[in-house]
């Protein structure tokens, strides 16, 4: 219908409630009401922008991917569960290194229960690995503006290919702050009156890149991160937020993480980790002298 001249809005499932929830639900009533929302105010059904068929098919190679990890993880908790329930246990390692030799040391009746199902997970393993090849192939062909949202340590090919296939055109935000409630990871907001609840993150947006964001909030303020105005705040703000300070810290680190990405894509500049630092000490030196 586009390519016919016509004006064509995709209404966002959420924003039409007034729909979904009438107790006259018809399609002659649904038209009027839809035909009414868009004659008086467009942004009323929070217009859906698709994406185009190469970044919809690039990202479903992605999100397979993630599918396979999924499996395979519910795999290496069911071996081990059985396990346990035996009275024994498997070594510890990292998920991509679970083969049929992790049973060796068991008792012969678990070992034979248990190859079959350790023989399915080295085969996703495999197959894991072949996707990881995919999307390290995909990104400098199709996308190379990942590269520049790979200068953030702790963000790799994957996060900064799925964050640029999901958001597709950078232009569409006025601000980049606005990419942190696009992905879900702004607080929500129920003010009324005098009264300002402090209410959870509002999960909006798409799960799998806000998942793959926490991951990487994760790498920064872990104990390989590297040193950065961004770990420094988020390991701040986990100071001084009492019990669940740190699950607040990773997702505040997430949500500037988000924004971040957006600005080095949008300006092409080149990333500086200690930046607010290196002017702290300027202007401290510039003071100094004088």
């Amino acid at each position: 219908m586009s390519e016919l001249g016509q004006e064509v809005i995709v209404a966002h499932a959420r924003n039409v409630r007034l729909i979904g929830e009438s107790r006259r639900k018809d399609d002659r009533f649904d038209a009027r009401t839809l035909a009414r929302l868009a004659r008086i105010d467009p942004e009323l059904l929070g217009p859906v922008q698709h994406r185009s068929r190469k970044a919809q098919a690039d990202l479903t190679v992605i999100r397979a991917r993630a599918g396979l990890v999924r499996a395979r993880t519910s795999l290496i908790n069911t071996a081990r569960g059985l396990t346990k329930s035996y009275g024994e246990r498997l070594r510890g390692c990292s998920p991509r290194k679970v083969n049929r030799e992790l049973a060796e040391g068991l008792s012969p009746e678990l070992q034979s229960a248990l190859q079959p199902l350790l023989h399915e997970i080295e085969s996703l393993s495999e197959r894991i690995r072949e996707y990881n090849d995919r999307v390290q192939q995909i990104a400098p062909e199709s996308y190379p503006e990942v590269a520049r949202l790979e200068q953030v340590k702790g963000v790799g090919t994957l996060i900064a290919l799925t964050y640029v296939l999901t958001l597709e055109e950078p232009r569409r935000f006025h601000k980049s702050r606005d990419v942190g409630c696009y992905v879900g990871l702004q607080p929500g907001r129920r003010n009324s009156g005098q009264s300002e609840p402090q209410l959870h993150i509002s999960k909006e947006g798409d799960p799998y890149l806000r998942t793959l964001l926490v991951q990487g909030a994760h790498h920064i303020l872990g104990p390989f991160g590297v040193d950065s105005d961004l770990r420094r705040w988020g390991l701040r703000l986990a100071e001084r937020g009492g019990k669940n300070g740190k699950k607040r810290a990773v997702i505040a680190v997430a949500r500037k993480l988000a924004v971040l990405l957006h600005r080095l894509w949008v300006s092409a500049e080149v990333y500086e980790p200690l930046r607010n630092s290196s002017q702290a000490m300027l202007s401290a030196a510039a003071y100094s002298t004088h």
